[in-house]
């Protein structure tokens, strides 16, 4: 006799929530961010509000070209950008929200359209591991940003600033050592565990880090979103001159 639990339309762990929910929200979020984003990079000039310095602008660089400035966040913005949208969790985001395809791992796709989302075009995908390896080394400037906020014109400083920026570099860190490329680098490679014990505790240690790789990648988006808000409110003046007390 079969099981009452098993009658029934077989449901995935979403069914309950109208199927156009999840890439709508990818599709509404992400094009809220890459809007803001390409805004700040494109026609801000500093990110350093006292302190405090976005992370859209880290490190500081101000080069110019025949006189003219160029956007500094430019020399900046690449490498997340690059590591975000190459990252494995992403790119399962924004092929189901932008184009529906595929729709699900486990599900058929209507169209019976070839998923070829790591050939042609897409094949700069196979570039994240070295886009981590820049993003890396930025989350250790982000770690020094952090630091030296707490010093403000030769005294120790602590404001809201510190504890938003210090929020977003445990939450960057979190998704960026969570990444898949940083677990392989780690513990691919080798057939044999109980021979590199080191590399074994440090495998999985990173795979806490990436059962949860998709929370951390949210969370760290907003982090980074709302620390630069902050940030640029103080640049033009909206926080006024108690925020930095």
């Amino acid at each position: 006799m079969r099981s009452k639990r098993f009658r029934g339309r077989i449901r995935n762990p979403y069914s309950k929530l109208p199927d156009w929910i999840y890439p709508t929200s990818i599709v509404v979020v992400f094009s809220l961010f890459i809007i803001y984003s390409t805004a700040v990079v494109l026609f801000e000039t500093t990110g350093r509000f006292g302190p405090y310095l976005s992370p859209f602008f880290s490190p500081e660089l101000n080069l110019r070209l025949g006189g003219f400035l160029i956007p500094p966040a430019l020399w900046v913005a690449w490498a997340p950008l690059a590591f975000r949208l190459t990252c494995y969790y992403y790119r399962k985001a924004y092929f189901r929200g932008f184009l529906l395809h595929p729709r699900s791992c486990a599900g058929t796709d209507p169209e019976k359209r070839d998923y070829r989302g790591e050939t042609r075009l897409w094949t700069f995908n196979n570039l994240h591991r070295y886009a981590f390896y820049a993003t890396a080394i930025q989350t250790l400037i982000l770690i020094y940003d952090a630091g030296i906020a707490f010093s403000y014109q030769g005294s120790f400083h602590f404001g809201l600033g510190n504890v938003i920026m210090l929020v977003n570099v445990v939450c960057l860190l979190g998704y960026t050592y969570g990444c898949h490329a940083w677990r392989h680098l780690i513990g691919g490679s080798t057939d044999c565990f109980s021979c590199h014990k080191t590399r074994f505790r440090l495998w999985r240690g990173v795979t806490v880090l990436n059962v949860n790789h998709a929370t951390w990648a949210w969370v760290s988006m907003f982090t980074v979103w709302f620390t630069d808000i902050y940030i640029r409110l103080g640049v033009h003046g909206l926080l006024g001159h108690s925020a930095l007390l």
